[in-house]
Formats: structure tokens, sequence, C-alpha cells
């Protein structure tokens, strides 16, 4: 079963989702079916390159009231193990850490991308990394598992932005418009971060209507057909 996981690393629901579908997937029968892919998503494409504290940046644009929101969801996060220091939090442009997470599917594979993409997240909601530094990157990328070198060679040149573009660009098309959104064999889609009870029903109903037919007299398999989301 092929999944889309369409998310910013600057989501805190991102975070969350992706817990939670982990949790669902851990307790599914045919986990090592399961083919999970992060697309990118930027929730504000105008965060400036360069970071600020994340409460200076949200006070400036919707004011001090939202402090009370990063605080609700920091206590729904608790809930799933997940600890949230928005008062180290640095908001910044997300679009090169979406060109790593390229990198990572590209060269190192699915498994390693998933990594990076926890990796990135606690970098950016626990540890107060800056995920638009290179420096930083770097550093992330290197204990996801990814070469120093190649690393560092990858985010001074611009390889991997007109795809991350055309990923984007393709989000849209599918109409994706908030994030998490959870893109089941290209037919099915989920959004939101939903209680790990809910995607395990969505992966067994998944699994269930993908399963392939037996040929009428025969032993061979029917190819599934797909629809655009």
């Amino acid at each position: 079963m092929k999944v889309d996981i369409y998310s910013d690393i600057a989501c805190p629901w991102c975070y969350i989702g992706k817990a939670r579908f982990e949790r669902a997937l851990a307790a599914f029968p045919g986990a090592d079916e399961v083919t999970v892919t992060f697309r990118p998503f930027q929730l504000d494409p105008t965060t400036p390159d360069a970071s600020v504290p994340l409460y200076e940046y949200t006070d400036r644009k919707f004011g001090p009231g939202f402090r009370d929101k990063h605080a609700q969801v920091s206590q729904i996060a608790k809930g799933e193990g997940l600890e949230f220091r928005m008062d180290k939090t640095r908001a910044v442009n997300t679009f090169t850490a979406h060109r790593l997470l390229w990198l990572a599917g590209q060269e190192y594979g699915r498994d390693v991308q998933t990594t990076l993409k926890n990796t990135l997240l606690a970098g950016y909601f626990t540890e107060g990394a800056d995920v638009g530094r290179p420096e930083d990157l770097v550093a992330l990328a290197q204990r996801a598992g990814l070469d120093q070198a190649r690393v560092a060679e990858f985010l001074a040149g611009d390889d991997g932005t007109a795809e991350v573009r055309e990923e984007l660009e393709h989000a849209r098309a599918l109409g994706v418009s908030a994030v998490p959104t959870f893109v089941f064999e290209d037919k099915y889609a989920v959004q939101g971060a939903q209680e790990a009870s809910v995607f395990l029903q969505v992966l067994e109903r998944v699994a269930q209507e993908t399963a392939p037919s037996p040929v009428p007299g025969g032993g061979g398999d029917c190819a599934d057909g797909a629809c655009a989301v």
C-alpha cells in the first residue's frame, strides 16, 4: 500500500499526526507492505529565510492571544509522548528543509527520509534548531544517518529546488489546502491529525478495497485501477 503524507516541518499537527499514524501502522498486520513517502507542503511560504523566535513572529502576525493555541497543542502533543518547547522554537522558511527531505528520499530511501522527518520535527519543536540554517540542517541530517559532507554540498547548491517546487504545485493541484493530509493509494485522502484508531480503520479499509481479486478459473491477480484525489 502506498501512503503519501503531505506535511510541513513548521506544523505542530503534522508532528502529532505522524506519531498517531505510526502508532496505527504498528498495529496494522500489513505494515510491511506499506510504503510511506513524505511530500512537501508549506503552511506559510512567506515566512522569512532569517529565523526569528516563534512567539515574536506569531505575536506580530496573530496577536499575543495566539500563545494560548500554542499551549493547547503542546498539551495534546504531550499526550502523544512529544515535548513541544514553543518558547525555544524559531520561525523560518521551511523550503530548504523540504529540499533536504527530497535528497533523503532520492539517495537514502524512505526509511531514512522518515527518520530525517522526525529529526527535523524534533529539532524545530523541541530543540530550538533553525531548520532554515545550513549548519543546523547538516547536524540534524547527520544525526538521521545522512553523510555530513554530502548534505553540506547539496545545501550549497540548488539541486532539488525545481523538484520540490513541482511537488508543492502538485499538492495544490490535488486540492491539498491543509496539513497533515494522508493520501492512500492515490485514491483516498484523510486530512488532519486523526486518532490512531481512525488511521488503523483507514489502513484496514484500503487494504480490503485494494486487495487483488482472483481471476475466475485461474490463479492470477487482477490489477487495481487508480484515480486522482
